[in-house]
């Protein structure tokens, strides 16, 4: 079963996996608030592009690399977006980042995972809004973070994937924030590297 993430909270991904975790997944799913047509009726869904990005930081607090709609794989080839979702259409996740944990440079300190609106509307506009933990592996929920916490911002700093003692390890950060894109966010990321 998995961990439903408040914010502040840290986690072993392995311990809570049950197994040592050699990929990860970060999924994001969404659906569109409907707007409600002629008195009340036949409302069409907004598009709404919500944008998942991971930021991948060295041991000395450097952004070494970022994997997001616009580049959607690190140039190390560990981490690997699966592309752009514009309206949150369809079942599921509507966006994921894949983490091979094997492959991550030793070098690499932090992977911090973020959401944004792109298209600008505010997370108050959003439904069914949540970010998932999965072990890679086997498609198996560890943990789940709710962002149906509606309020009128455009971004969320969701978690923060770091090594601590060889293990991996989760903490939820969970800080609402405006910006279009992960680069409008970097002052407010900074602190949680």
């Amino acid at each position: 079963m998995a961990i439903s993430l408040e914010k502040g909270q840290k986690i072993s991904l392995e311990k809570e996996a049950g197994t040592t975790l050699t990929k990860i997944t970060m999924g994001l799913g969404w659906d569109a608030v409907k707007s409600k047509g002629f008195l009340g009726f036949g409302g069409k869904a907004p598009d709404i592009d919500l944008d998942a990005s991971c930021l991948m930081f060295d041991d000395k607090g450097n952004l070494a690399d970022s994997i997001w709609f616009r580049q959607l794989e690190s140039k190390d080839g560990s981490v690997k977006h699966t592309g752009d979702n514009r309206t949150g259409a369809g079942d599921g996740d509507d966006e994921q980042i894949v983490v091979d944990l094997t492959r991550v440079p030793a070098a690499i300190k932090s992977l911090i995972f973020t959401v944004n609106s792109f298209t600008g509307q505010d997370f108050s506009k959003v439904e069914n809004a949540t970010c998932r933990i999965l072990d890679g592996t086997n498609n198996k929920e560890i943990a789940r973070f709710n962002l149906s916490t509606l309020g009128s911002h455009t971004a969320q700093i969701m978690t923060k994937l770091y090594r601590h003692d060889g293990v991996w390890k989760i903490a939820a950060i969970g800080e609402a924030c405006s910006g279009r894109t992960f680069e409008e966010l970097l002052p407010r990321i900074t602190p949680h590297i």
